[in-house]
Parts: C-alpha cells; structure tokens; sequence
C-alpha cells in the first residue's frame, strides 16, 4: 500500500511481517508457500507468527498514538519466548543481541526490536491510523509525526472525510 522506503536495518523484517495481510484487500501473504518462506515458516508455524504480527501491528498502532486494533496477546509476553544471547564479532569485538534456541522467527524479530532500540529507531515504526489499512511504515518525518502509511492513499482519505464532514 505504502510509497515509502522501506524500514531501516532490521525493522525491515517487522515492517514485512506485519505488511503480510493487506486489510483492504483481505489478502494474507502467510497463506501461501511463499509467503511462509519468505520468514523460514513451516505450514504449522503460521497461526503463531499471525499472533506475532497483530500483537506487532497493536504495537505499532500505539507508537503512532492509536488505540489497539484488536484483542491481542502483548507483545512482551510473546517475546519472553524469545531468549536473545550478546553476540561478540571475533574480528572487531563489535557486540549485538542475537537470537538464541526457540522460534526463529520470533527471536529474529526481538533481535530487531532490542538492536533499534539501542539505535532509537523503534518508536518510528508505525502502523497507518486508517481502518482499512493499519499498514506499518517507518516514519522518517522531522517531527516523527507521521500518521498515514502514504499521504497519497489513506492521508488523502482522511482529510477528504473530514472535510466533507464540514
């Protein structure tokens, strides 16, 4: 749905994740083999991994100040699953948290959250205020105030209701 440049680093990941279903649409990526391969899923592994990505996208809502979607279980009791280890780099000593034993997936996505939280890039994955849209989008404005997934799209579509609303 969006125009905008992907997520930066490993919010890549998140932002794919939740991008699978499309609400407008009412496609969802996770219902085919590709889609599943896409994030190393087993057929079996998909109605986990719709869990993680609702519980990411009510996330996401709340970083852009909007209530949740939908019941869901909170993210932080879903990546308590997801054990994360410090990994060192032999050859520059750099450090990171990567993922331990358990759900690839999910410990792929709690290595992304813990790596942009150290890079403060966390709070500027969003998901789009719209109803029909809720599609997560990395918010790259100044004010990191960003509402919509595209202007074009759902922030034209706003503001055309509200103004007709006047």
């Amino acid at each position: 749905m969006s125009e905008r440049v992907p997520a930066p680093g490993d919010l890549a990941l998140i932002e794919a994740l939740v991008n699978t279903l499309d609400l407008e649409a009412g496609t969802d990526e996770l219902d085919t083999v590709d889609g599943r391969a896409r994030f190393g899923l087993a057929e079996g592994e998909t109605e986990s991994a719709r869990e993680l990505r609702e519980s990411l996208r009510a996330t996401l809502l709340a970083h852009a100040g909007h209530p949740p979607h939908r019941e869901t279980t909170p993210l932080g009791e879903l990546l308590v699953r997801a054990p994360l280890l410090v990994v060192i780099d032999p050859h520059d000593g750099s450090a990171h948290l990567g993922p331990a034993d358990g759900d690839p997936l999910l410990s792929r996505v709690a290595s992304a959250i813990a790596r942009s939280l150290a890079e403060g890039t966390w709070p500027r994955l969003k998901a789009c205020e719209a109803p029909t849209c809720h599609w997560a989008y990395y918010d790259r404005s100044p004010a990191g105030r960003g509402r919509w997934c595209s202007m074009a799209v759902c922030g034209a579509r706003a503001k055309m209701r509200r103004y007709r609303a006047k």
